[in-house]
């Protein structure tokens, strides 16, 4: 690899990954207002552990963003599946609106969810949430199965069904263990895609249910508090450690 392209690499490492340590650090910084090190101390910790308010609702965006992940990853790696090895009616439509989810602007797509929510007397909250992630995170989980499934001879399960296995067989003994990966990988997506977003969940959450996104966005108009910063530093290390988990698992599979 020529010193350029360590170079370049090295500077898109440094542009993700340094505003994460920024954070990290500035966590453990004892001033509350200055960006200038005062010296370090777990304050923001402790003081985060009795705000029972900022942790009930990073709880919520943690049970939304598992709840939503879960369901698109079921429903998404079914629909994967049909749309790879079956044929049906109106199929080239539903991949095309597959693909118009994915570059459809969410602004829009939180307005239509609303919009639609007032037409059927739906409550803002939990499940007006959890709808519009799942909904949100299908259309990535499909390409993403998509992809691994377009790797595989489909003659491999043809086979299969001509030695007398049934669908349920294949599915369970074929099918879910070669994309086992994927459909971690597609997980993992779904989870930060539910936990990032804000523009989607700004129009369809209640007053019941916070979210952390749109706390934090409430927050900041009036200056980072230290205590975000260390709730996202924890944030960020449980969600790293799950990744890292599920990479060394997968890896001592293979």
């Amino acid at each position: 690899m020529k010193w350029s392209h360590k170079l370049y690499l090295a500077l898109g490492f440094c542009f993700f990954y340094i505003p994460l340590a920024v954070l990290i650090v500035y966590s453990f910084n004892a001033s509350e207002f200055s960006l200038r090190w005062h010296g370090f101390t777990t304050h923001w910790y402790a003081q985060l552990m009795q705000n029972e308010d900022l942790l009930q609702t990073a709880w919520h965006s943690l049970l939304l963003g598992m709840s939503a992940a879960t369901l698109a990853t079921l429903i998404g790696g079914l629909g994967a599946i049909s749309l790879a090895y079956y044929h049906f009616p109106g199929k080239p439509f539903l991949v095309v609106s597959l693909f118009v989810m994915i570059i459809l602007p969410d602004i829009i797509f939180g307005a239509a969810l609303l919009i639609i929510y007032r037409l059927l007397s739906l409550e803002l909250g939990f499940l007006s949430l959890l709808i519009a992630h799942v909904t949100l995170c299908i259309p990535f989980v499909v390409v993403v199965i998509q992809g691994r499934l377009s790797t595989y001879d489909k003659n491999i399960f043809e086979a299969a069904i001509d030695l007398g296995a049934s669908q349920w067989q294949l599915m369970k003994s074929i099918i879910l263990p070669l994309i086992s990966s994927a459909l971690v990988a597609a997980w993992l997506l779904s989870f930060t895609l539910s936990l990032d977003d804000v523009l989607i969940s700004y129009f369809v959450a209640g007053p019941s249910f916070q979210i952390l996104p749109l706390s934090i966005y409430s927050m900041v108009k009036l200056g980072v508090n230290p205590e975000i910063n260390a709730l996202t530093s924890l944030i960020l290390i449980v969600t790293t450690s799950v990744v890292l988990l599920s990479f060394l698992s997968l890896k001592h599979r293979d």
